[in-house]
């Protein structure tokens, strides 16, 4: 079980934010039902962001089980911290379903192959898109960035999306919501201009390290600047 937590802060308490990004990383480190997780800082676009937004955080945390989640989530110290602090949180519970890449040398996203093969899965999924960028390819990048967020935008089947990263302009992500699979894989796939960033990405070696997941999203709850996702949560089917 996967969540993604997007936290927003009252500009006031923007120092606090940051300070959060340190002592968060304790009861994380010492939860021994978390395999996985980052925290990170948030774009002010939908997608890569060369421009901060000090108001917005995130925690990416991976579980070994769904009871441990909630009880992270109802009582644990980072609930209550932001419980006290922050005034909008957006929770996204998710169960990965395919995808390839690494995170930090491996892929934490663990998927049952043989139950991925045996279930369609119905619905809106949630994608998450991972880079680390070389250095001397970084301008190459943040120039196709803005064609490709302007063309996601209107891409038929779009929702959501809120850009995500570890260290400004060089370790980005973008978690995207998408009414099914099958916009999600048009959009990936059949634009052209974002096929050609995509080809550009291989033939020059933009990254040094990347990451494509889809997700089947189970739970959604929290607003993000007032809202929340226009989304119904279907249950995926043998």
């Amino acid at each position: 079980m996967v969540c993604l937590q997007i936290i927003r802060f009252p500009k006031i308490f923007v120092p606090i934010a940051f300070i959060s990004m340190a002592i968060h990383r304790l009861p994380l480190s010492l939860n021994k039902h978390i395999s996985f997780w980052k925290l990170m800082g948030s774009g002010k676009g939908g997608t890569f962001s060369k421009e901060p937004d000090w108001q917005q955080w995130s925690i990416l945390t991976v579980w070994e089980n769904e009871i441990a989640l909630k009880n992270y989530l109802n009582s644990g110290f980072i609930f209550k911290f932001n419980k006290w602090f922050a005034n909008e949180q957006l929770i996204l519970h998710l169960q990965p379903i395919a995808g390839h890449g690494l995170w930090d040398g491996g892929n934490p996203f663990k998927t049952n192959e043989k139950e991925t093969k045996s279930k369609t899965y119905h619905g809106p999924i949630g994608i998450i898109t991972r880079a680390s960028i070389r250095l001397n390819k970084a301008k190459d990048f943040w120039n196709a960035v803005p064609d490709v967020e302007k063309l996601m935008n209107i891409s038929p089947g779009y929702i959501f999306s809120v850009g995500v990263g570890e260290m400004p302009y060089l370790r980005q992500a973008t978690f995207s919501i998408w009414d099914s699979l099958e916009s999600a894989k048009n959009f990936a796939y059949q634009s052209r201009e974002h096929r050609e960033v995509i080809d550009r990405t291989r033939k020059e070696d933009w990254y040094s390290e990347e990451l494509f997941m889809r997700f089947n999203l189970i739970d959604i709850s929290g607003t993000l600047h007032g809202k929340k996702p226009a989304i119904t949560i279907s249950k995926q089917k043998d």
